[in-house]
């Protein structure tokens, strides 16, 4: 089966991603809008849709939510659940339209979405292959704009 979405724990991802927003709190609008921006790139180079669930009670209170779309689905638990729980749901929720991906560092969850066929990652094994398909991403986009310059430069359109 072919992995249909990535389910990220958006507060474990922080805590494990330092040099992202530094001096900025793990719970701030800023770490989480660095964290969404990082994430839509990655999206965008691997066209493979991502939640992001983030615990809703870990926010002060007001602090607007970032817009969702099709391909990053940004998620805030409510009283009384976790997002955890939201991840679990989701991951066995999905099990009949291909295989999920669930990065945390929580080990008792990614234990449960391993025991029902799910996958998981810990945040620091995804934090590389983020960077990784950025960076190649990135080389590959330079190297391109390079052969369009030469062509354009050769007047060959």
């Amino acid at each position: 089966m072919a992995l249909v979405r990535i389910l990220i724990d958006g507060y474990s991802l922080l805590h494990a991603w330092t040099d992202l927003a530094p001096g900025s709190s793990r719970f701030s609008a800023a770490a989480r809008d660095a964290l969404i921006r990082k994430l839509t790139v990655y999206r965008d180079t691997t066209h493979t849709p991502i939640t992001v669930f983030f615990d809703g009670a870990s926010a002060p209170p007001g602090t607007p939510k970032p817009v969702s779309t099709p391909g990053l689905e940004i998620l805030y638990s409510q009283a009384g659940q976790t997002a955890d729980d939201m991840i679990e749901r989701t991951a066995f929720r999905m099990r009949p339209h291909g295989e999920v991906l669930v990065v945390t560092d929580d080990y008792a969850e990614r234990d449960t979405v391993m025991n029902f066929g799910g996958l998981a990652c810990s945040c620091t094994g995804f934090i590389q292959q983020v960077e990784a398909a950025v960076g190649e991403f990135e080389t590959d986009l330079k190297e391109y704009n390079r052969r369009e310059r030469e062509r354009y430069r050769r007047g060959t359109r």
